[in-house]
């Protein structure tokens, strides 16, 4: 069965700049979205409970967008992380995609709410 691309949205009381670094600095992930992070140049290494999967950066538009996707994955998946103002509240927005089977989508999406919760404690945004 083909995984979906899946589109989520979370508003995040922090400046773009400093919402950017933790979506791309490992130091920063490894504070909300895994329990270890490293990075070489474009190669990533996360790791959840002794656990290692290795990601790269596929595309990179500086302070705005990042493409990762993982080496042991599907060739054409990826997640991403997208930060940007609200033309009309003017609130930091994180955008994310990912890939899930549909009947998956639901329990990821929670995980991810869980991840971003994290994220705004690590920030100071929560």
């Amino acid at each position: 069965m083909a995984r979906k691309l899946y589109t989520l949205e979370y508003i995040v009381r922090s400046s773009p700049a400093i919402l950017w670094e933790f979506v791309t600095d490992p130091s920063s992930l490894a504070q909300w979205f895994a329990d270890y992070c490293d990075a070489q140049e474009e190669q990533y290494v996360f790791g959840w409970n002794g656990t290692y999967e290795k990601a790269e950066v596929v595309e990179l538009e500086d302070e705005e967008f990042v493409k990762y996707r993982w080496l042991k994955g599907n060739a054409d998946e990826f997640f991403s992380f997208k930060v940007y103002k609200s033309e009309i509240s003017n609130e930091t927005v994180l955008e994310i995609q990912d890939f899930a089977e549909q009947k998956e989508i639901k329990d990821n999406t929670f995980l991810w709410d869980n991840q971003i919760e994290d994220l705004k404690h690590a920030i100071g945004a929560a």
